[in-house]
């Protein structure tokens, strides 16, 4: 009888276990897959808000508008090794797997950070100070340039048919909250934890660290997760035969990921990296009623992404690509006069909360949009290169044109020049159509 028992007993313990099984390894592949978002931006923020405590650990002491120039022309040069980063890991991604590519590349991301963290000053080893920055940095460009295309396709392939968007929205909720945990971190240790003078001398290094340790975190989870169906059912012969000239036979599908990335990624950097400094030197919110109006907005748009990606999946990418290209193109000099001219956080609040749910009709849908243009053997470095070429050219540079027409004193400039970039994403969007999709129904 006790036999009896025991038997019954293991066989429900695996009944059981299989039945929450797929849910666990659901979980695991999109925690896997989008992981590295939040480790990227949490690195870019960490970087850009603390390198006024760094500025003069690497560099001469002597000038300290030099010294905050020089970070941020280390900082720029990183977005100039992205598209390499996503022509070699996307060429290793569509060759080795999904799961490496997402592998290595946040194995690369723990290099730069654990570099910048634990590197002498330059008063202990001179130049070669602001050196290991800007190959710290450097090497961050490259696996970051990488990441995109490997997450997206990832995400995009473990899904399962009618369920691609809300597995694929993810990608941009741990991007958020990469910005968001960055936010949290700096407020805890500048108001909680360190003195100014401790920043300067040696607190500014516990962020990077953290952000070292968040890459670790990501590599068990990626190295446990399962490899795309696709990939796996590839044969060796159409994995050899993956290079970047293939691209030149889907001239069309690259255009369109261009096109679409063009204003998708000026309008997401225009209303979370730059849009704080918008709060501050044109709203004139004063910088702590900036920050919580950032914050607030921030973590709605991170938690409607999935629902945006889930109403995707019943009606498609197209028509939400369509929506924020209509709502961008048009609402985007309204939207950003109206701030302009507004000194009230809830109307301010009120109407960057707007502009941001424009703008998920481009974030929950577009690395699914894009990865479905491409056939499996090529769908990483097919989605990786011309994102990253994209956002280099229009996304990395939003906040430095943005202020630029401040200096000028035609702020209203930089409104049609948002606008006509989100143009052409609503020109992308209406070229795309139902026989593009490369992925099984």
């Amino acid at each position: 009888m006790n036999d009896l028992h025991a038997t019954a007993g293991a066989a429900g313990a695996a009944a059981g276990e299989r039945a929450v099984s797929p849910a666990r390894r659901a979980t695991r592949s999109i925690v896997g897959g989008s992981i590295g978002n939040l480790i990227e931006w949490y690195d870019f923020h960490v970087y850009t808000t603390f390198s006024v405590y760094f500025a003069a650990s690497f560099f001469p002491r002597e000038n300290r508008t030099i010294q905050l120039l020089s970070t941020a022309a280390v900082f720029a040069l990183g977005f100039l090794l992205r598209p390499i980063g996503s022509w070699l890991i996307g060429l290793y991604a569509d060759r080795r797997g999904r799961r490496a590519g997402l592998t290595l590349s946040v194995v690369l991301m723990c290099g730069g950070s654990l570099a910048i963290g634990l590197c002498p000053a330059y008063a202990q080893i001179g130049l070669a100070a602001p050196f290991v920055l800007l190959l710290s940095r450097l090497v961050q460009g490259f696996s970051l340039g990488g990441e995109y295309g490997a997450s997206s396709v990832y995400l995009s392939e473990i899904a399962k048919p009618g369920h691609r968007g809300f597995y694929t929205s993810f990608h941009y909720v741990t991007l958020i909250l990469g910005q968001l945990l960055a936010t949290l971190v700096q407020v805890v240790l500048q108001e909680l934890v360190f003195s100014r003078a401790q920043l300067d001398a040696w607190g500014w290094r516990v962020p990077f660290l953290i952000g070292a340790a968040l890459a670790l975190v990501a590599w068990w989870v990626r190295r446990n997760i399962d490899e795309t169906p696709d990939f796996r059912h590839l044969s060796e012969t159409a994995k050899r035969g993956v290079g970047l000239g293939e691209l030149r036979h889907h001239k069309r599908a690259v255009a369109l990921v261009f096109g679409i990335t063009t204003g998708g990624t000026l309008a997401f950097f225009t209303y979370t990296v730059y849009m704080h400094s918008y709060l501050v030197n044109t709203v004139g919110l004063n910088p702590e009623r900036a920050a919580w109006v950032s914050l607030s907005t921030l973590t709605l748009f991170m938690v409607v992404q999935p629902l945006f990606g889930a109403i995707s999946d019943l009606v498609g990418r197209r028509p939400l690509l369509i929506a924020f290209g209509v709502g961008g193109t048009f609402g985007t000099w309204p939207l950003l006069a109206a701030l302009a001219h507004t000194r009230s956080e809830t109307a301010a609040f009120v109407l960057l909360s707007a502009a941001l749910l424009i703008v998920c009709g481009y974030t929950s849908v577009c690395s699914l949009a894009k990865a479905e243009l491409f056939p499996t053997r090529l769908r990483a470095l097919g989605v990786g290169v011309p994102y990253s070429i994209a956002t280099a050219l229009f996304g990395g540079t939003a906040g430095y044109a943005g202020l630029w027409f401040k200096s000028i004193g035609h702020e209203a400039g930089f409104y049609l020049y948002a606008s006509a970039c989100i143009a052409c994403t609503l020109v992308a969007a209406l070229c795309l159509r139902r026989g593009d999709s490369k992925m099984p129904a």
